[in-house]
């Protein structure tokens, strides 16, 4: 029903920067809020930002001042700006979204299938 293709990942030194995309398609009728997690080795899976469909952000405090998100509804499409990046930021990142099949449905949450950024020391 929902596919959600992530692009961007990748190996970068600290302080550098990575850009990471995620496309959703499917026979859907409204995407609602979408977003990034990451999932380090060892360690839960996190919220790193989201965002509504109206533009409303929500950012991890680990992360405020640093990433970016954005969203292009035109293109289903959800974005993370990553700058000054840091090793503990090393991570499998996976796109979100929360979606409504028809009008009538109730909404459910799509998994991208993760995209692996490490940075170096």
């Amino acid at each position: 029903q929902v596919q959600l293709v992530e692009s961007g990942g990748g190996l970068v030194q600290a302080g550098g920067s990575l850009r990471l995309s995620c496309a959703a398609s499917g026979s859907i009728f409204r995407f609602n809020t979408m977003g990034w997690y990451r999932q380090a080795p060892g360690k839960q899976r996190e919220l790193v930002a989201d965002i509504t469909r109206g533009g409303t952000t929500n950012y991890a405090d680990s992360v405020k001042g640093r990433f970016t998100i954005s969203r292009d509804n035109a293109k289903n499409t959800v974005y993370l700006q990553m700058n000054n990046l840091k090793p503990e930021d090393t991570a499998v990142y996976y796109c979100n979204c929360n979606a409504n099949v028809k009008p009538w449905s109730s909404s459910r949450d799509y998994w991208g299938q993760g995209t692996q950024v490490t940075v170096s020391s």
